[in-house]
């Protein structure tokens, strides 16, 4: 009997010491950015706490996780430079603010800016940028600070953002640029329809982005795809107000990467000044777009609900009125409905030099004011099959 409770008391003391262990190991690579010294009143700068709590994680050997708890933590520009040794995870349950005067933000162009770092999660809580004074200096014609992005990511692989809100930027929400593998779901990114320049994602020189089940409400693209994207796939979005998913501007440059395999599918536009939109300024370029997909998607009182323009220029000033060098080929839009706020629902603008090829029109029905929509189409070549309302293209 004693010999059997002996045993008992060794398997259980195991068990309890291993928990123990196991309680440890994770504490001791749970790093919370008030042990640092942030404070979570929303006045008192946290920056170097989360410095002092990145360089840390960024030293360890073994995954991390950096703890930003309930609260509001002031942030000014902060760069998370790596590459570190193992995997970190931002697990926010709070929120991050930018200092109330946006001169806080500085001519740097980043407020949150991560480099060079492999295997990062963002995993929930909310920026608040604070960017209204900033939008206001803009409006107003006074000189104003470039402005400043809230979350960047240069450089950087195997990124996963996840149920992060952003609002009020000063620009731009969210940036994804020269990275491989990033994965953004759940986020949602909000500004006032009348904030200048503040598009929800960038992408631009990454290869392998996702983005899903996620909503975009911004006064500038919701997503913007630059120079250099490949392999991006975009699925359950909402966007509305803002100026819709748009494939450029491309073509600035004379000498430029080319934008390709691009798809969105099932997603919802309400009340955006575009739905989806290519455009390119009209002048030489090595640029070019080929392979995209767009489908199953509902257009609701959607301004140019499908367009492509190759001579963008905005505020028509200075424009080059070349033929646009920027070969666009092999769209396909598949199954799009809905309604138009503007008469004409479908424009294809293409480059006299370098005509829209291969485009293919598939099920398309969008209506204005109840009744059929009309079509604008110059220099483009392709098909068309099963319904599509407007008629005239193709």
């Amino acid at each position: 009997m004693d010999h059997t409770n002996n045993k008992l008391v060794a398997v259980l003391l195991m068990f309890f010491s291993s928990i123990l262990l196991m309680r440890t190991s994770m504490a001791a690579y749970n790093y919370n950015v008030v042990k640092f010294g942030a404070k979570p009143d929303g006045r008192t700068d946290s920056t170097k706490a989360f410095l002092s709590a990145w360089q840390a994680a960024c030293r360890s050997a073994a995954s991390v996780i950096v703890t930003v708890p309930k609260g509001s933590f002031l942030l000014k520009p902060v760069e998370f430079r790596g590459p570190c040794r193992s995997s970190i995870t931002f697990q926010i349950y709070g929120t991050i603010v930018a200092p109330s005067d946006y001169r806080g933000l500085g001519n740097s162009g980043y407020w949150i800016l991560f480099v060079k770092v492999n295997r990062i999660t963002i995993n929930g809580g909310k920026l608040d940028a604070r960017g209204a004074s900033f939008w206001a200096c803009r409006k107003s014609g006074k000189s104003c600070p470039a402005g400043a992005r809230s979350m960047t990511f240069n450089w950087a692989n195997n990124v996963v953002v996840t149920g992060l809100t952003s609002i009020n930027s000063q620009v731009t929400h969210l940036v994804i640029n020269s990275c491989n593998n990033v994965v953004v779901r759940k986020v949602k990114l909000v500004a006032p329809d009348q904030s200048p320049n503040t598009d929800g994602l960038h992408v631009q020189n990454s290869a392998g982005v996702t983005v899903t089940d996620s909503t975009f409400q911004t006064g500038d693209d919701c997503i913007s795809i630059g120079p250099g994207t490949r392999n991006l796939y975009m699925s359950k979005l909402n966007c509305g107000p803002g100026h819709g998913i748009s494939i450029g501007s491309l073509g600035r440059d004379a000498k430029e990467a080319g934008v390709q395999n691009i798809t969105l599918v099932n997603s919802v536009f309400s009340g955006s000044d575009n739905g989806v939109r290519i455009k390119s300024w009209a002048r030489q370029s090595t640029g070019f777009v080929r392979n995209v997909l767009f489908q199953n998607l509902i257009m609701k009182n959607v301004q140019n609900p499908i367009i492509v323009d190759q001579n963008y220029c905005p505020n028509h000033q200075g424009c080059p009125k070349q033929g646009s060098g920027v070969k666009i080929s092999q769209v396909v839009y598949r199954n799009i409905q809905g309604t138009s706020r503007t008469q004409q629902a479908l424009k294809f603008d293409c480059s006299r030099s370098n005509p829209c090829q291969a485009i293919r029109l598939h099920d398309i029905k969008l209506t204005f004011n109840g009744r059929s929509a009309t079509s604008q189409c110059k220099n483009i070549k392709g098909v068309k099959a099963g319904v599509v309302t407007p008629q005239g293209c193709l």
